[in-house]
């Protein structure tokens, strides 16, 4: 009778420790699909002619706080410094092929970096940065996105900050036009707190950052 008993004790213990893995497991695998967003597929059509959207850009300083959609983000990034072709090249000329510019996301829910290769979102940083990219630009504050542009040396055997910016130029400029061709309002800024911003991103040395980009609807 006593063996029985404490049989029965342990596959209940068994089973509760089961249940704690089980639920360890599934706890991992939330947390895994928070901190990774697979974009929608960029649509890649556009009424818009590129000598309409040259004719028509222009930089906008105050921004609605309305909330951009999946796809619009989607449809930016891609053309950014998404994948072009199937040898892994971007939209973005790069020096050297470095493809040193990487595309921060940032929101009031944190902060994410843009992955060309997975065309995903992969979070970096809990904290809101748009107060620290607006700086004394109260307007910035309302914008819903913004896309930071950083040059990712720190692999590299050269560094060049002339290179990187040269680099962000191109990437700025795909962003200005598909804003553009989306009917979203843009400017590029330099102006931000790039020592906060470095911190929360746990930038490096060797990892520069170049311009930021408040994008929504104009106001």
């Amino acid at each position: 009778m006593y063996l029985c008993i404490e049989s029965i004790k342990t596959e209940t213990i068994m089973k509760k420790m089961i249940m704690m893995v089980v639920a360890l497991f599934a706890m991992t695998i939330g947390i895994a699909a928070q901190t990774t967003v697979v974009l929608p597929k960029p649509t890649k059509n556009c009424e818009m002619t590129l000598m309409q959207a040259l004719q028509q850009r222009h930089s906008t300083r105050e921004f609605k706080s309305d909330a951009i959609s999946d796809q619009q983000l989607s449809d930016l990034l891609w053309a950014a410094c998404g994948l072009n072709r199937k040898d892994g090249r971007i939209t973005a000329p790069s020096a050297m092929n470095m493809q040193d510019i990487k595309v921060y996301v940032l929101r009031s829910d944190g902060a994410w970096r843009y992955q060309p290769l997975g065309h995903e979102l992969t979070k970096v940083s809990t904290e809101n940065l748009i107060e620290a990219i607006a700086g004394k630009q109260v307007s910035v504050k309302t914008a819903p996105v913004v896309l930071l542009l950083v040059s990712d040396q720190s692999q590299a055997p050269r560094r060049s900050v002339e290179m990187g910016n040269l680099d962000a130029g191109y990437v700025s400029q795909n962003i200005c036009l598909a804003c553009e061709a989306l009917g979203l309002a843009t400017v590029p800024r330099g102006s931000m707190d790039k020592e906060t911003i470095g911190k929360a991103l746990n930038l490096v040395e060797g990892q520069y950052i170049i311009v930021n980009h408040p994008v929504g609807y104009a106001k």
